[in-house]
C-alpha cells in the first residue's frame, strides 16, 4: 500500500489498471504459433506492401477471433508494461522522458501560435486542403524556428567577438520557439497619421466663361409627346 498526499491509502495495482482490467493474458504457446506470422506483417510494414491502415482494418474485422490481433494485443500489453516499470525505476529514463516531452509540447504550442488564423482550427473538410493547411502550418514552422536558430547563432557570435565565453550547457538551453520578437501582423509604419491634409479647393482653375457665351440661351422645355 502507498499513500497519496490526501492522506488516502491506494493498492500499488492502480498504477496498472483496475482488478481485474488491462491484466495480461501472456501465452507463450500462442506467441510461438503466430511468431511467424507477426514477423511477416512486421516486415509487410516496414517495406511498404501494406500500410498500416489497411493492417489495423484488416485485424479489427472479427478481433475476437483473429488470433494474429489478439497476439499483437498481448506483445503490446507486454512491451507497454515493461516500459512502465522502467520508467518507474529508473530516474535517468524519467529525465529524459521528461525533457523530450516538454520539448514536443512546446514544438506543438509554437506551431498553434504560428497558425493563429480562425483560431488554429481547419475548417475545411476536404481532407486534400487539410492536408495542405497542415503542411503549410509545418512548413511556416520550420521556417520561423530556422529564422530563430540563425538570430541565435549569430548573437552568440557576436558575444565571443566581444570576448565573452558562450557555455556549451547555457547555450542548448535557449529555446528557437521564441515568439516575443515576430510580429504576426506585419509591420505597419504610422508616423503619417500626424500630417495634415492641405486645404482642399473645390474650385478647378479653369475658366468657363467661353463656355457659357457659346451655350445658346434656353428657350424653354422640350415637350414630349
Amino acid at each position: 500500500m502507498e499513500k497519496q498526499a490526501v492522506g488516502e491509502l491506494v493498492p500499488r495495482s492502480s498504477l496498472f489498471g483496475e482488478s481485474g482490467r488491462n491484466v495480461i493474458d501472456f501465452d507463450f504457446d500462442l506467441i510461438e504459433f503466430q511468431f511467424r506470422r507477426l514477423m511477416r506483417v512486421a516486415i509487410s510494414v516496414r517495406e511498404g506492401a501494406i500500410s498500416s491502415t489497411l493492417l489495423l482494418r484488416r485485424l479489427r474485422a472479427g478481433s475476437r477471433k483473429n488470433a494474429t490481433c489478439t497476439t499483437f494485443r498481448e506483445v503490446g500489453r507486454v512491451i507497454r508494461t515493461v516500459q512502465l516499470l522502467r520508467y518507474l525505476f529508473d530516474a535517468p529514463l524519467r529525465r529524459r522522458v521528461t525533457a523530450a516531452t516538454n520539448k514536443v509540447e512546446a514544438l506543438n504550442g509554437f506551431s498553434q501560435w504560428i497558425g493563429f488564423g480562425q483560431g488554429g482550427v481547419i475548417t475545411d473538410n476536404d481532407p486534400v486542403e487539410q492536408e495542405k493547411t497542415a503542411k503549410f502550418n509545418a512548413l511556416l514552422t520550420n521556417a520561423v524556428i530556422f529564422h530563430n536558430a540563425l538570430d541565435i547563432a549569430e548573437i552568440a557570435r557576436q558575444l565571443q567577438e566581444e570576448g565573452q565565453v558562450i557555455d556549451p550547457e547555457d547555450l542548448a538551453h535557449i529555446s528557437p520557439y521564441l515568439t516575443e520578437h515576430i510580429k504576426r501582423f506585419g509591420e505597419y509604419s504610422t508616423h503619417e497619421l500626424g500630417i495634415q491634409p492641405e486645404a482642399y479647393d473645390s474650385k478647378p482653375n479653369v475658366e468657363f466663361t467661353q463656355l457659357r457665351e457659346q451655350e445658346p440661351a434656353a428657350s424653354g422645355f422640350d415637350t414630349v409627346a
